[in-house]
Parts: C-alpha cells; sequence; structure tokens
C-alpha cells in the first residue's frame, strides 16, 4: 500500500489533469506497488474535494462489467465510480470535447433507485424491489491518463473513467421489461457503429448493480433512493468527436442521443 502522502499527491495529479485536460504518465507504471484499495482511496480523495466545493453525488457508476474487459484488465470483479450533478450532460446541449482529454461514450441501462438499497447483504431481490424504472442512458467516459494506457489501478483511481452521462426521457418499471433482454443499437451521425444487449454486462445487469452496493458498503458509502446507477456497457466504448451525433436506441426502453462540438 502506498502511504498517504503519496496517494494525495497522486490525487493532485490526476485532479489536474482533468481540470486542465493535460493526461499524465499511468500511475501503475510509476508506482509497480499500487493496489485496489490505494486506488479507490485516491479516487475519494478528489471525490471528497468536489463535494466540499459543493458537487453532490447523483449516483454510481460500474465499470469492466464485461468478461471481456475484466480478462484484459487481469481482474475477477468490477469496478466503480462516483456520479456527481455536475457531470451530467444533456441531450438539447452539445457537449464541448474541449472539455476532455479522450472521449468516449459507452450505451447503459440506467437504474433509477426509489429505496436505499442495503450494503454488504444486497441481493438481486433488492435491485429490482428499489429500483422504480429503468432509463435509457449514453454514459461519457474519459481518460486523465495518456492516450487510454490504463491498468486497473490507473482507472480505479480516476474515478473509473468517468465523466459525464445522459438519461433518455422514457422510464420502464422493471415488471414491464427483461432486464436481460434489451437489444441496443448505437449510431453515430446515421450509421450504425456498435450494437449489444443487456445481459452483456455480468449476464444480467442487476447482478451488476447488487455488487455495487455491496462493494461501496466497504468503503462506508450506500446507494439511497433517488441515485442513478450505471451497471456497464452494452456495447463497446465509440471515441466522440466534434460534430459527432450519437442515439443509442434501445428495444422496449426508448433511446436517447447526445451530440459533441
Amino acid at each position: 500500500m502506498l502511504p498517504t502522502q503519496l496517494r494525495t499527491r497522486l490525487a493532485d495529479e490526476l485532479e489536474a489533469a482533468e481540470r486542465d485536460r493535460t493526461p499524465i504518465d499511468p500511475l501503475v507504471a510509476r508506482h509497480s506497488d499500487i493496489d485496489v484499495v490505494d486506488a479507490y482511496e485516491i479516487q475519494l480523495i478528489n471525490i471528497r474535494r468536489r463535494l466540499a466545493a459543493g458537487a453532490r453525488v447523483v449516483g454510481h457508476k460500474v465499470g469492466l462489467s464485461s468478461l471481456a474487459m475484466q480478462q484484459m484488465m487481469g481482474v475477477d470483479e468490477p469496478d466503480y465510480g462516483h456520479l456527481l450533478d455536475d457531470m451530467q450532460v444533456f441531450e438539447d446541449r452539445p457537449v464541448d470535447t474541449s472539455r476532455y482529454c479522450f472521449p468516449r461514450v459507452e450505451v447503459e441501462v440506467a437504474f433509477v433507485l426509489g429505496k436505499d438499497l442495503p450494503g454488504a447483504d444486497c441481493t438481486e431481490n433488492d435491485v429490482l424491489d428499489a429500483t422504480v424504472a429503468f432509463a435509457p442512458s449514453v454514459e461519457l467516459i474519459d481518460s486523465r491518463i495518456k492516450d487510454w494506457k490504463i491498468g486497473l489501478a490507473d482507472t480505479i483511481a480516476d474515478n473509473a473513467s468517468s465523466a459525464g452521462w445522459v438519461l433518455g426521457t422514457q422510464r420502464v418499471a422493471p415488471s414491464d421489461i427483461d432486464i436481460k433482454g434489451i437489444d441496443a443499437v448505437l449510431t453515430r451521425n446515421g450509421e450504425r457503429i456498435a450494437e449489444g444487449r443487456s445481459d452483456a454486462v455480468l449476464g444480467n445487469p442487476v447482478t451488476a448493480v447488487a455488487w455495487l452496493a455491496r462493494k461501496v458498503d466497504s468503503f462506508g458509502v450506500r446507494l439511497k433512493a433517488g441515485d442513478i446507477v450505471l451497471p456497464g456497457s452494452c456495447t463497446r466504448a465509440v471515441d466522440a468527436r466534434p460534430g459527432d451525433e450519437f442515439h443509442a436506441e434501445f428495444a422496449g426502453l426508448g433511446s436517447v442521443s447526445l451530440t459533441f462540438s
């Protein structure tokens, strides 16, 4: 484990990289002894700073929720990051790509919680009982690490590479749709570029949310009524460039769009 002073210094580097859009060299390349606990503590340092400056936690995201991504990273569980209110982007407002280092988009079925979730003993049934609706979503991801050359500790420390999200307008109750069978198609500038299905996320996105509730409990965090949870992407991540117009269509769930300038 890294000394507290070094964790703080690395958090400083990531904070400056995000603020100034100046990516840094991978943490894992410079500190071979950095572990997952170090990385989450670095993430939390910067989250606490943003909360102190007036931001609010409005949800969480799960990353590395596909088997392919876990195998690529050499891990056997996902990771997570925080969603803050000042990270939200909107369908009717073009996103300025110059605010980010290497922006990409991912297609996700968002969970909107209507009740608090239990912590260490959270089950999939608890998640379904607490979820008031599913919603179409696009997550905007970014890496403050140069050229997306990330190891596991890099992405965790960097808030699981999260940068923003947008929800479509439609809401569907869990009882009205099969969460494991939602087909999703992503187009960019009218061209179909990615497709997938919701069960690409750990076989069932509900599994990812239950894992998240248990995991964050170990850091003293709980998932609460009103929170948005992004359980992981149905499709591969796609680079976002100035002028790109993305549209994600979800079978039975509606659609969501995001434009970049």
